[in-house]
């Protein structure tokens, strides 16, 4: 139920959800100051998160920096990056599909010995394809060999991803040094609920940074539907962040 529940969630936490919810209400309002009320709030909202400025210095506040370079017994790869392609029933890469491939790079530079693959599927009505099995095909065909593979296939969200990756990796090696590849804006939830699973010191390695270190004129005046994306995850994450600090 709590699934369902933080599905429905994330539908609601969409400003463009909240715009498009009152542009109705303008349109429906008998009242004309209220209808100039509902209209002229929703063009504010509009306009204010679809600044890719402000949008962008926030996010970037908000997103982690990176560790200091050492080696890792094992990189915790997030899932959420890839899909299916039902045209070829291969891997098909997100957004985030930038934590797989620095997880690569890392396992290739040999700062981690093993890639650990944490993602089951997060689908409401088909939960038969398994984001980590995906991977693991893809980690194959690239001559990645199978004793620097772990999978954990049955999480479906980053709760699950921390209890059971720490308990495959308890039973593997109990003493491994730990590297959590994610996005750069999801690592101060991330942190949060892996530091409740272990005792031990984890380190988070961000990837897919969306926050911008230097603007253009444009992005000051000009909007950008991008930004009302980027302010869902954050909404997302903050919610989360929330929900995991009460969360036992």
């Amino acid at each position: 139920m709590i699934f369902i529940l933080s599905k429905i969630l994330l539908f609601l936490i969409k400003p463009i959800v909240w715009v498009f919810v009152l542009l109705i209400c303008a349109t429906a309002a008998k009242n004309p100051k209220k209808r100039k009320q509902y209209l002229i709030f929703g063009l504010v909202l509009a306009v204010f998160f679809s600044n890719a400025f402000i949008g962008g210095v926030v996010m970037n506040a908000y997103e982690a920096g990176y560790p200091k370079v050492q080696k890792y017994d094992v990189g915790i790869v997030l899932g959420g990056f890839s899909g299916l392609n039902k045209r070829n029933n291969e891997i098909s890469f997100g957004s985030a599909s930038d934590r797989l491939f620095q997880a690569i790079a890392l396992y290739k530079k040999g700062q981690i010995k093993q890639i650990l693959l944490s993602s089951g599927s997060a689908n409401l009505m088909n939960n038969e394809v398994k984001e980590a099995d995906l991977a693991i095909k893809y980690l194959k065909l690239i001559g990645i060999p199978d004793a620097a593979i772990l999978v954990e296939n049955q999480s479906r969200n980053t709760v699950e991803n921390a209890k059971y990756s720490i308990a495959l990796i308890n039973n593997n090696n109990p003493q491994a040094k730990i590297l959590v590849i994610t996005s750069a804006w999801h690592i101060p939830r991330a942190k949060l609920i892996f530091d409740k699973q272990t005792k031990k010191k984890i380190e988070y390695y961000p990837t897919n940074f969306l926050g911008e270190t230097e603007f253009a004129w444009a992005d000051c005046i000009i909007p950008n539907a991008g930004t009302l994306g980027m302010w869902e995850l954050l909404f997302k994450e903050w919610i989360g962040l929330a929900v995991d600090r009460f969360r036992a």
